[in-house]
């Protein structure tokens, strides 16, 4: 089976480099100008319970049912969201956090470890279904950080969490032949145009 999983399109938060997470932004001007529908049919596309990704999959894949998996939101950045790490520079607790490797629980959010064990639980989940039920193709739209996490888990060849981080409206194109040991990465994917 094939998966495609896509980081949504630009928000204003993200353009500015902000935190985001469980906050519900939507797709920028600019986001959705950026992103290119695709000519290919698909029936299904998963999503999460966040607007950014439900928006992203109605232009890139406007024909397809959208599936809700909450599970596979974005890491919840608690008190850290909707500032960037400028606004952040003198705050203690953001700078604790970034110096324990980001590994630590954000205030009023989550940890990583806690974060990677919800998405993974979710992406396996849905792997184990698509591949009972026999489907070709699984479509994911979700975030930058469902990616990282993913990836750094099952990802082939290997690679460390922030290597996995991909732009807006990309993302990696993978073979789920060895499954469940790993993902073998193909190759990005990329569904942005130029502006």
């Amino acid at each position: 089976m094939i998966i495609e999983l896509i980081r949504h399109g630009a928000t204003e938060l993200s353009e500015r480099r902000c935190y985001q997470g469980r906050l519900d932004t939507p797709l920028s001007e600019t986001g959705k100008h950026r992103l290119e529908a695709t000519e290919d049919k698909h029936n299904i596309v998963y999503i999460t319970n966040k607007c950014r990704t439900a928006e992203t999959a109605g232009i890139l894949f406007p024909e397809a049912e959208q599936r809700v998996v909450p599970e596979l939101r974005e890491m919840d950045f608690g008190d850290f969201e909707g500032r960037n790490y400028l606004d952040m520079e003198n705050d203690a607790d953001y700078r604790a956090w970034v110096e324990g490797g980001c590994w630590g629980r954000c205030p009023k959010g989550e940890s990583r470890t806690e974060f990677s064990a919800r998405v993974c639980d979710a992406f396996s989940a849905l792997v184990e279904r698509a591949l009972v039920e026999g489907q070709e193709e699984l479509i994911i739209v979700a975030h930058g950080g469902t990616q990282m996490a993913v990836l750094e888990r099952w990802g082939e060849p290997k690679n460390e969490y922030y290597a996995w981080c991909s732009a807006p409206g990309t993302g990696w194109r993978l073979d789920t032949a060895n499954w469940p040991a790993c993902v073998r990465v193909l190759g990005p994917v990329d569904y942005t145009k130029e502006s």
